[in-house]
């Protein structure tokens, strides 16, 4: 009895060390060795681009990939393959190694097992990997800095990358870790707020709207830029709540004076059911839906027409206007205005802020102007900055004009009876 027991429970603590799919020693297996071997490195290898395989193919032919990669992995590497995590795999070097050694051994590495292709029903399903390590450091945390290395590799679309001590990973992850803190305190108290920028007639030099940009106020009161909080937003999954919370407020804040004011939506706000119907309930209860304009920035992403041709006409029922942002950044054409129905162009500020002094913007901005004129849609100039380059903007007949001459984005708007 006592040796059928023994015998069981060897069997359980085997088990504990193998990975079930593809028994392969697990990380269980690779903590337990890197114990027993002091003056070793690691190199992890993973699969780029599995979420993609998973939801095509579904999860059966996965399982079947990993397989296939295991395999191809085993018949090109003579060493133990451990299986860390679900797309994972780590080998263990006989010798802690110097950067240039490391880096000349994932170069041969990554050629010799890059670009697996995996024959699925006829089908050629195209692996790509990504591979990283750490240059001399101890097994204390070695798993931290490798998983730093392969994040840095895999967002920037590198081969490969080589952790060191003074690249400074740590403080970059401890700061993102702190705004990502900083980020969830503002959504959940509230600290997620609208700054106001005046917009004025250049006809009649009144402000006749206000663009509504999205600022965070910490707990020292310092006001934090979108640039900064919002792609931590978007890592965090708060983005939704922080567009909702800055949609509230400035429709709060408008509510019940007489001037036009902006919001800002990207592409995948307007992509997202969940913001595209809360935007709809908005607006089907508010005094200001005539008056809201939704700015569409990062128009240049925009790849389903369809879907934005109908948030444009599902809010001009209501009354509501849009208008294009940064038309004229990177590589803007023509073509897509076409297409969309909006009521304002807001030229970007690279065409404006020189173009009292350069020609060559001058003549893209005349031409931007003349087309939206033609199409009816009423522009803006983003960027004026003084005296000369409003005397300029008026002259070439743009509509409205915003900017730092005319006045910053205030804290608070104060509406004069």
């Amino acid at each position: 009895m006592d040796q059928k027991m023994t015998k069981c429970k060897k069997q359980l603590l085997s088990k504990y060390f193998i990975d079930n799919l593809t028994n392969l020693p697990n990380i269980y297996q690779l903590r337990k060795d890197l114990l027993e071997n002091e003056d070793t490195g690691l190199v992890t290898i993973s699969i780029d681009n599995f979420t993609t395989i998973n939801n095509f193919y579904g999860f059966l032919v996965g399982d079947y990939v990993i397989e296939q990669v295991v395999k191809y992995l085993s018949q090109k590497m003579n060493q133990t393959i451990y299986r860390v995590s679900g797309t994972d795999f780590t080998i263990i070097l006989e010798n802690s190694l110097g950067f240039y050694e490391l880096k000349d051994y994932l170069i041969e590495l990554y050629e010799n097992i890059k670009n697996i292709i995996v024959m699925y029903r006829g089908n050629e399903i195209v692996v790509s990997l990504t591979l990283a390590s750490c240059a001399n450091t101890s097994h204390e945390d070695i798993f931290s800095k490798v998983s730093m290395a392969l994040s840095y590799a895999k967002n920037n679309a590198l081969a490969f990358w080589i952790y060191e001590d003074r690249m400074g990973f740590e403080n970059e992850y401890e700061k993102n870790i702190q705004i990502s803190k900083v980020v969830r305190e503002a959504v959940q108290n509230s600290k997620i707020v609208p700054f106001f920028q005046p917009i004025i007639n250049n006809k009649t030099s009144k402000i006749e709207k206000y663009e509504c940009l999205a600022r965070l106020i910490d707990k020292d009161n310092n006001v934090i830029s979108p640039v900064l909080f919002i792609p931590i937003a978007k890592k965090i999954k708060v983005y939704n709540h922080v567009t909702k919370i800055i949609i509230n407020k400035s429709f709060d804040t408008f509510e019940n004076n007489e001037y036009g004011f902006s919001v800002n939506l990207s592409i995948e706000d307007i992509m997202n059911s969940e913001i595209f119907d809360f935007i709809l309930e908005k607006l089907k209860y508010s005094k200001a839906s005539n008056r809201v304009i939704f700015e569409i920035v990062e128009s240049e992403a925009i790849q389903d027409f369809r879907k934005i041709e109908r948030f444009i006409n599902e809010v001009k029922r209501y009354g509501a206007k849009v208008a294009i942002d940064d038309f004229g950044d990177g590589y803007s054409n023509f073509s897509y205005l076409i297409k969309m129905n909006v009521d304002y162009l807001k030229i970007d500020g690279s065409l404006i802020k020189d173009i009292d002094t350069n020609k060559n913007l001058h003549l893209v901005v005349e031409t931007v102007v003349d087309f939206a004129r033609k199409l009816g849609i009423k522009t803006i100039a983003e960027y004026v900055h003084s005296s000369t380059v409003l005397d300029k903007v008026k002259e070439m007949g743009i509509d409205y004009s915003q900017g730092f001459f005319i006045d910053k984005p205030l804290v608070s708007l104060t509406v004069e009876d």
